[in-house]
């Protein structure tokens, strides 16, 4: 038995084969720059670690969970100049959703979570649009925002900011560089007012916004303010993966 038995690229076809799997957990990055201080698969640790670590809790209090392997590109359609980001369009990632729950629902495998750590990454229209071909129960949690990330960060930032560099700081220190590597993370507003306040949307052209590629200022980040912080999301993560393990999916919804 391997030593991580809900990690699937750490598992034999030997232990893999006879374990009655509840539910399949897809953890999905991207590829990108995080400031001067933080590597471009940060999106990628966080989504596979912060899933491992809420599986095995989930594991260890009885649920039959698997950790895929993470997906690591993500849409980045606005950073296409900043060198070796790597995009991947919504129409191709909906195209890899679908072929993995093909597979999983092939194999009697009928839940999956998707662990999502890019804030590029929108997953809603593609479940919607997915849902009505498959008997694989598709959920989504985007693993930053999951928990109140005000209760343990002064200033949460964007991209690569406190509560990013926070994360990586517990999760992953030895990827990291030094705080005093890093750029400030100053974002350039626009000069609309409804996406200034919030109220309308448009996507931002990177270069175009940071400096530095960051958005928020990291300054104040700490491994302790993240292992408070990806406590709380792995705890909250592993209870959702707790319910969606025992839940029929005849009978979802409270009467």
């Amino acid at each position: 038995m391997p030593s991580r038995p809900f990690i699937l690229s750490e598992s034999t076809w030997k232990t893999v084969d006879p374990t009655p799997y509840d539910v399949a957990i897809l953890p999905w990055g991207a590829t990108e720059a995080h400031n001067f201080h933080l590597p471009y698969g940060s999106d990628i640790v966080q989504a596979e670690r912060v899933a491992a670590l809420a599986a095995e809790r989930a594991w260890n209090a009885g649920a039959k969970v698997v950790v895929l392997p993470p997906v690591p590109f993500g849409v980045n359609t606005t950073q296409m100049d900043i060198k070796l980001t790597i995009n991947m369009n919504p129409g191709t990632q909906a195209a890899v959703l679908g072929d993995v729950v093909s597979s999983l629902e092939h194999q009697g495998i009928l839940k999956l979570l998707i662990v999502n750590s890019h804030g590029g990454n929108d997953f809603k229209q593609m479940i919607r649009e997915l849902q009505p071909r498959t008997r694989v129960l598709l959920t989504l949690i985007n693993w930053w925002s999951c928990v109140d990330v005000k209760q343990f960060i002064e200033e949460a930032g964007d991209h690569a900011g406190e509560a990013e560099t926070s994360a990586m700081l517990h999760l992953a220190p030895e990827l990291c560089g030094p705080l005093s590597d890093a750029g400030p993370g100053r974002a350039r507003p626009s000069k609309l007012r409804g996406v200034r306040e919030g109220w309308a949307w448009a996507p931002r052209q990177w270069t175009k916004v940071t400096a530095d590629t960051g958005i928020g200022n990291p300054s104040k980040a700490t491994a302790e303010k993240g292992a408070a912080y990806v406590g709380a999301a792995v705890e909250r993560i592993a209870g959702f993966l707790g319910e969606l393990a025992a839940v029929k999916l005849d009978d979802l919804y409270e009467r």
